[in-house]
C-alpha cells in the first residue's frame, strides 16, 4: 500500500494493501476500497461507501457525500461503486436516501469526466460515458453503454436506455428509449434517429440495426397512431429480435413518459 503522508484515513476505513492514496486525500469511516484502486490528491471519500477493484478516483472528487435531499436526517445510506471505473477531477457522487433505494449504485467500466454529478439513489450501469458537467438528479437510471454528452441535465426519476446517445447541452425530463440519439439544441429532448454509429461500433449487425430503425419509424413517424397502437404494430411487424423487445419493453414500463418529439 502506498499512502502519502499528508493523506487522512480513518481507522475504520478498510483499504486493500495494493491501494494507492495521493496527497491530502481524505478517507472516512465505513469506506472499503478494493484491489488496485488509485485515490488521487485532494479527493474526499465518505462512508458508508464500497469501491471495487482497479478504479481511478481523480483529484478533488467527492464520493459518498450526504444526499442533497431536504428529507435526509443523517441515516447511514450507501454508495456502491464497481470495478474499472475512471472518475475524473471534481466529480461528485452521493449516497442514497432511505425513501429511495437506500444506496447509489455505479457499475463497471464507466467514465465520469470532469465535474460530472450523480445524485442520490441513481443506478448507473456498465460502460457508461458521462462527459464534462453532465448531471444526474436523484433516482435516475442509466442503462449499459449509454453516452451522455457535456452539460446535459437529467431530471429526477428519468430512465436512460441502453446504447442511447444524448447530445450536449440537452435538458432531459422524460425517459430516453434505448438505441436512439437525443439532441437538445434549440428545443429540448428531440430525437433524431437510431444511434447507428454507436451500435455498429458495439458489434450490432446491419439486420438488427435495420429492425431497430423500422421500429423507430413505426413509433416516431406514424402521426396517425397513438403510442399504444404504434407499440402494438411494432410488436407485430418486427418479432424475434432481442434489442427490439428491449426497446418495446422500455416504452411499456415507462412511468414518466418517453421522449417522442423528433427532428424531421
Amino acid at each position: 500500500m502506498t499512502i502519502d503522508k499528508t493523506a487522512v484515513i480513518d481507522q475504520k476505513a478498510e483499504l486493500d494493501s495494493s491501494v494507492t492514496v495521493g496527497p491530502y486525500a481524505v478517507i472516512g469511516a465505513g469506506v472499503r476500497i478494493g484491489t488496485g484502486t488509485e485515490i488521487q490528491a485532494h479527493s474526499v471519500i465518505k462512508g458508508p461507501t464500497t469501491i471495487g477493484e482497479n478504479n481511478v478516483i481523480g483529484s478533488f472528487s467527492t464520493l459518498g457525500g450526504d444526499p442533497q435531499d431536504l428529507g435526509y436526517q443523517g441515516e447511514p445510506t450507501e454508495l456502491h461503486i464497481g470495478h474499472h471505473n475512471t472518475i475524473r477531477e471534481y466529480v461528485s457522487i452521493h449516497r442514497g436516501t432511505v425513501h429511495g433505494n437506500g444506496k447509489t449504485v455505479i457499475g463497471d467500466h464507466n467514465l465520469f469526466m470532469v465535474s460530472t454529478h450523480v445524485a442520490h439513489d441513481c443506478i448507473v450501469g456498465n460502460h457508461v460515458i458521462m462527459a464534462n458537467v453532465a448531471t444526474l438528479a436523484g433516482h435516475v437510471e442509466v442503462g449499459d453503454r449509454a453516452s451522455i454528452s457535456g452539460l446535459v441535465a437529467i431530471h429526477q426519476f428519468c430512465r436512460i436506455g441502453t446504447f442511447s446517445y444524448i447530445g450536449g447541452v440537452s435538458g432531459i425530463s422524460l425517459d430516453v428509449p434505448p438505441y436512439v440519439i437525443v439532441a437538445g439544441t434549440r428545443n429540448r429532448m428531440r430525437i433524431s434517429g437510431i444511434n447507428k454509429v454507436g451500435l455498429r461500433r458495439n458489434g450490432f449487425d446491419r439486420k438488427t440495426i435495420g429492425r431497430l430503425d423500422s421500429v423507430f419509424r413505426i413509433i416516431y413517424r406514424s402521426p396517425n397512431l397513438l403510442l399504444k397502437d404504434a407499440i402494438e404494430k411494432a410488436k407485430q411487424d418486427v418479432e424475434g429480435c432481442e434489442p427490439v423487445d428491449c426497446m418495446v419493453k422500455f416504452f411499456e414500463e415507462s412511468k414518466r413518459g418517453v421522449v417522442r418529439a423528433t427532428e424531421i
